[in-house]
């Protein structure tokens, strides 16, 4: 991205003098982290003066309007409470050739100033502070601390300073080509790099512009150079510093950025104004396209590839499930030759029913018979069980891929910032996520508490080897239920009784037994007021089914399609492992 340089920043300030002093401040409005505007009216127009501090896009200009949507930042706020209905009376720099511009807000047009704005264009230092009559800081976009800089410390309440002066020597247009000559080549290299090295106030952008006018490569050698180049190059210098003498400036685009000089223009510009807003708002713009569309793509990918396995891990459980029947059809056929068996078995080879081919099974030695074929026939009706409880996971899994896909392809058909509204698109594609809960709202996550529950949850585990958590308390209950449980978890509380969340933790597809809904109901009843009663009535739900009402104090739940179990407090023995 092509930076503001000195030039440039004196083309945008003359054009600023000439169509916006005075004026009045009527509004201010941070449009991001970087951004601020300032809404201005003269007796002839109303604009919006655009001053940017962002690390690579530094820039001052008159910009677009903001958009309708509340301003949450306090700098913006600092800035119109002390500056709102001054007029803005003068756009000075605040010393020859520095990249700091010293906007000066007075009561009306010949008074003195009361307050400063310095903006200072200065790469990654860039930063914008607002001071008093007496240069005190009152504010700063980016305030730096003793220990970041011992230099040049910003904050609130201290002097403000000026950036530490140019070093280097300054271009003057009396300069003799001569002299000129003998500083750029008094040690040969580069043309372009000797005369960056040897002259402050000059950017790598403008000098490509100034020898492609004069028609030498950049990377041409000072020793390698005719009189007549030097001569050439020379005329393209004086033209330069008489432009920034007399102001007069020819703004337009180049093959690859854009110039102030007219130098390499392919197409003219009205004013640079409009170049400014254009070029840093599409450069900004096609850097948050490719940030963002980089963002979601890697979440949705992320997000496709758990749900994906998801539903593979579940389309194996019913496979699994598939050999229910297989379980029945031999505790079936054992049960019909119970003759057959004998003490110490590990395996009895039956005629099938139908076929009479002769099917193998395994059997328990230390059981006998009828009890073989009765864990045949509980593992049938635990496969069938697990059929009936996956069936319904595989098509959720399967409804939301159908959704993401459809997203990921989406912005696949977004694949190139053209114009603000392929920004727009993905903004809104972020949006839509946001309101699905597949990412975190970063305005809400910024404003992260400091008061986080803790998570020491009471912690069981039910006959079947399941974890239960339990809340302690009411910031822990909302922790449980709204922030730590899964998908698949059940959800269990006392009904219409004060007590804790509780929390059965399930992977995927599996099933809870009676003993295990049994046992954390039990749990339930004996973490709530009615801990002393014989049978409490506990209720159970799925996550995706507990609500927080709106405005709601913590720990408050509501809940729907629950089922209901009597918890028996007095079976809770310890407390907890």
């Amino acid at each position: 991205m092509q930076p503001v340089d000195f030039t440039t920043l004196k083309a945008a300030c003359s054009e600023l003098r000439t169509n916006w002093l005075p004026s009045r401040t009527e509004q201010v409005y941070q449009r991001d982290r970087y951004t601020i505007v300032i809404a201005l009216r003269t007796l002839k127009q109303r604009g919006w003066l655009e001053i940017s501090w962002h690390p690579q896009a530094a820039h001052i200009c008159i910009g677009d309007p903001p958009p309708r949507i509340p301003d949450t930042f306090t700098f913006s706020q600092q800035l119109i409470h002390q500056l709102g209905g001054l007029a803005l009376v003068a756009i000075e720099a605040i010393a020859p050739w520095e990249r700091v511009i010293d906007l000066q807000f007075a009561r009306r047009p010949g008074e003195t100033a009361l307050y400063h704005v310095y903006v200072e264009v200065m790469g990654k230092y860039s930063n914008v502070i607002l001071t008093d009559a007496s240069n005190i800081i009152i504010t700063a976009a980016h305030q730096v601390s003793q220990q970041q800089s011992s230099v040049r410390p910003i904050q609130t309440g201290q002097p403000y300073e000026t950036p530490p002066k140019l070093t280097g020597t300054i271009p003057n247009l009396s300069e003799s080509q001569e002299r000129w000559q003998e500083r750029v080549s008094l040690v040969p290299g580069a043309i372009k790099r000797q005369l960056l090295k040897s002259y402050s106030g000059l950017s790598a952008a403008l000098l490509e512009t100034m020898l492609l006018a004069a028609n030498i490569p950049s990377e041409t050698s000072t020793d390698t150079l005719k009189s007549e180049d030097w001569q050439r190059l020379f005329e393209r210098w004086q033209e330069w510093l008489q432009a920034l003498d007399s102001s007069k400036f020819q703004p337009a685009w180049t093959k690859d950025g854009y110039t102030v000089m007219g130098w390499g223009g392919v197409k003219s510009v009205k004013n640079t104004q409009e170049l400014l807003n254009r070029y840093y708002t599409d450069q900004l713009n096609q850097q948050l396209f490719s940030q963002l569309r980089h963002q979601l793509s890697q979440k949705l990918n992320n997000i496709l590839g758990k749900l994906r396995n998801k539903a593979q891990t579940f389309k194996t459980r019913l496979q699994q499930s598939d050999r229910a029947d297989e379980y029945r059809q031999k505790a079936d056929l054992l049960m019909a030759h119970l003759q057959n068996w004998e003490p110490g078995m590990k395996e009895i080879i039956i005629p099938d029913f139908e076929s009479n081919e002769p099917v193998a099974i395994a059997l328990q030695p230390d059981k006998n018979a009828v009890q073989n074929a009765q864990g045949l026939y509980k593992q049938h009706q635990k496969l069938k069980r697990a059929r009936s409880a996956v069936e319904p996971l595989l098509l959720e899994v399967q409804t939301e891929i159908d959704y993401l896909e459809q997203v990921e392809a989406a912005i696949a058909q977004i694949d190139n910032y053209q114009t603000a509204e392929d920004l727009q698109a993905l903004e809104e594609i972020r949006e839509e996520l946001i309101g699905q809960k597949y990412l975190e709202d970063p305005e809400y996550r910024n404003r992260s508490s400091n008061e986080a529950a803790s998570s020491n949850f009471h912690r069981y585990h039910t006959p079947s080897g399941f974890e239960v958590l339990i809340g302690r308390n009411n910031r822990q209950n909302d922790q449980l239920t709204f922030r730590v449980a899964g998908d698949y978890d059940l959800w269990f509380h006392a009904q219409e009784i004060p007590g804790s969340h509780v929390l059965l933790r399930l992977k995927p597809g599996a099933v809870a037994e009676e003993a295990d809904l049994q046992f954390v109901a039990n749990l339930a009843a004996y973490y709530s007021r009615a801990r002393q009663s014989d049978q409490v009535p506990v209720v159970y739900t799925q996550l995706k089914h507990v609500y927080k009402p709106k405005g709601a104090k913590p720990g408050i739940a509501i809940y729907k399609q629950e089922s209901i179990v009597w918890g028996k407090p007095q079976l809770v023995i310890g407390h907890g492992a």
